[in-house]
């Protein structure tokens, strides 16, 4: 039986200074968690029991799936240059070197680990599909660690990998954990939603994540009350509203106009009495990179990006245009290098423009899909105080593509049923990707299909931060006393609480009915502790434990007062019946 006077439960009455979300407070208030350094975590009695039953309840859901694996933490620098990422993930990556000077990383992710052994091993597509999964530390050098548990530099990851021979095994791989990720996150007791999301730095093509709405979040969830359409900001997209063209001057053709001292969107729509929206801004940016010609050479290439004068870039849509490219805004000497023109009245007319991404030689014109369509437009005439009307693009230059490049702003209208869209900040407690061939490709990872032929095999990628999921939990489940947790996953399911120890009657009692529930498969937490009602109760609110059942002065009338942490309310119980009441309330006992 476990006795709260012989466990170490450093509750604090007060939260840490630096201390700004709930989850963070209250998990240090708890006695959850210890602070060791900036991004890293002590997790104490309680804390890890709460987290092993996350694990268990996430190891028990990918068994039905997938076989576990457990990976080194420490990679060779080389299986991370084999892939690309040793560059690409840039002050993120842990580095360090061993005594014999060999470059090694701590891993943040274990797509080169999986790959590596799948390279290896797999031979044939008789051994697809194959998913293989790990619970294990990862490490990421965050540069502001903050929020407690939310933004870490050492954290637990469910992380899981399948390979199957083509796009359809790979549908029922993604489908499969999609499914998964649903039963785990419904047994912990969040309110999550699925969004469309952006891959980011793990490349790939289809991507969801699994957010729960809270305001410590840092991702912002765009979705419709609707239609339930919802995306992260990254990816989210809304339906335009018709735009009234302006009329054509002139003879149609560009025409240049005296714009003196006006830079800016507004001043150049003000001045020329027009609206935003029929502006076009111009984004002078930059790709530096490597040739991949020998150690010193680089080279930089022009992006320049037009979005409707109204509308803001989205810096993750533009990555993923280009590949994954990442951009700088121009310099002053680049800018007049390329247009000929200070900034402020910049635009496209007069430069030849790369045909493709692979033309390097020339810079890139991206125009956002907004201005797909469109006609006589006004934009910079790369001529000092001065712009020029009647611009249409696809007739009066040639971009190198077009792409979705815009950030979506609160009421715009959603594209699936054209409702005011909202904005929150949510957290990720989960991500699936169809990575692709990216790494099957970089690492030379190939099987022999049914006709004898080697090709690549197909790979997904699937996350769940597991301290996520109790932080979340706790974000979703919080008052000024303290916090609750799912029974599932809480560290005990009930508490009993001996309100006078000094009281034998109260104390045998209390300790019969924790026996009685520990019997019937129930993790309770029986407080013994020689303190006075007031100080107990406060604790039992504060640690998470969903159910208390104080044993006081009505034991004399073989009753007990149970109180559901999560309602405040509490109801009156015969000790005889105090088994039945929870097998009511929370089912037949999980250790029976």
């Amino acid at each position: 039986m476990h006795r709260w006077s012989q466990l170490f439960i450093p509750t604090l009455r007060e939260a840490p200074a630096d201390a700004e979300v709930a989850s963070h407070k209250y998990l240090v208030r708890a006695g959850y968690i210890r602070q060791l350094a900036a991004g890293l975590y002590s997790y104490l009695f309680l804390g890890q029991r709460s987290l092993n039953k996350v694990m268990a309840i996430v190891r028990e859901e990918m068994d039905r799936i997938g076989q576990e694996f457990y990976l080194p933490a420490l990679h060779p620098r080389e299986l991370w240059e084999a892939s690309g990422r040793w560059t690409v993930m840039g002050d993120n990556l842990f580095r360090l070197k061993d005594r014999k000077g060999a470059d090694l990383c701590l891993g943040m992710t274990h797509e080169e680990n999986m790959t590596e052994i799948a390279r290896k091993e797999l031979r044939s597509y008789k051994q697809l599909p194959q998913i293989w999964y790990q619970i294990q530390s990862k490490f990421r050098d965050e540069p502001r660690p903050r929020s407690g548990l939310l933004r870490v530099r050492q954290f637990m990851m469910k992380d899981s990998y399948s390979f199957d021979i083509d796009d359809a095994g790979l549908e029922v791989s993604y489908r499969k954990h999609r499914a998964t990720y649903c039963r785990i996150f419904d047994r912990c007791g969040l309110n999550y939603l699925i969004i469309e999301a952006h891959s980011g730095a793990m490349g790939g093509s289809q991507s969801e994540e699994f957010m729960v709405y809270t305001p410590a979040g840092e991702d912002q969830v765009v979705s419709c009350a609707s239609c339930k359409y919802a995306a992260n900001l990254e990816k989210a997209t809304s339906k335009l509203e018709a735009v009234q063209e302006l009329a054509p001057e002139g003879d149609g053709k560009p025409l240049e106009v005296h714009t003196p001292g006006q830079k800016t969107i507004e001043e150049v729509a003000r001045y020329l009495g027009v609206s935003p929206k029929n502006k076009i801004k111009t984004l002078a940016l930059m790709i530096d990179g490597s040739t991949g010609n020998g150690a010193h050479a680089s080279t930089s290439r022009g992006v320049v990006v037009l979005m409707r004068g109204d509308h803001q870039l989205n810096e993750a849509k533009l990555s993923t245009a280009l590949a994954g490219k990442e951009t700088r805004p121009m310099q002053e000497e680049e800018i007049r290098q390329l247009f000929k023109s200070p900034a402020g009245f910049l635009g496209p007319l007069g430069i030849d423009w790369s045909k493709g991404l692979d033309d390097v030689a020339k810079p890139i014109l991206l125009v956002d899909t907004a201005l797909q369509g469109r006609a006589n437009l006004i934009a910079g005439a790369n001529k000092e105080d001065y712009h020029v009307k009647n611009i249409t693009p696809g007739k009066d230059f040639q971009p190198t593509g077009y792409a979705d490049l815009r950030s979506v702003a609160t009421g715009d209208p959603c594209p699936n049923c054209g409702s005011p869209l909202r904005m929150d900040t949510a957290v990720e407690v989960g991500h699936i990707f169809k990575l692709g061939y990216k790494y099957a490709e970089s690492m030379n990872a190939r099987v022999l299909d049914k006709n004898g032929k080697e090709v690549m095999p197909i790979m997904g990628c699937y996350g769940i931060g597991i301290e996520r999921i109790l932080t979340a939990a706790i974000e979703q489940s919080n008052d000024e006393n303290g916090f609750w947790l799912p029974p599932q996953i809480a560290p005990f399911e009930v508490v009993v609480t001996a309100t006078n120890v000094s009281d034998e009657k109260i104390r045998v009692t209390a300790e019969s009915i924790a026996q009685s529930l520990e019997s019937a498969g129930y993790d309770v937490l029986l407080d013994d502790r020689d303190e006075r009602p007031g100080v107990k109760f406060k604790d039992a609110d504060l640690v998470g434990i969903p159910f208390r059942v104080n044993v006081g002065k009505k034991v004399t009338e073989d009753r007990v007062e149970v109180v559901q942490r999560s309602t405040r309310q509490s109801q009156d119980v015969s000790i005889a019946a105090i088994t039945d009441y929870f097998r009511q309330n929370l089912g037949p006992g999980r250790r029976t």
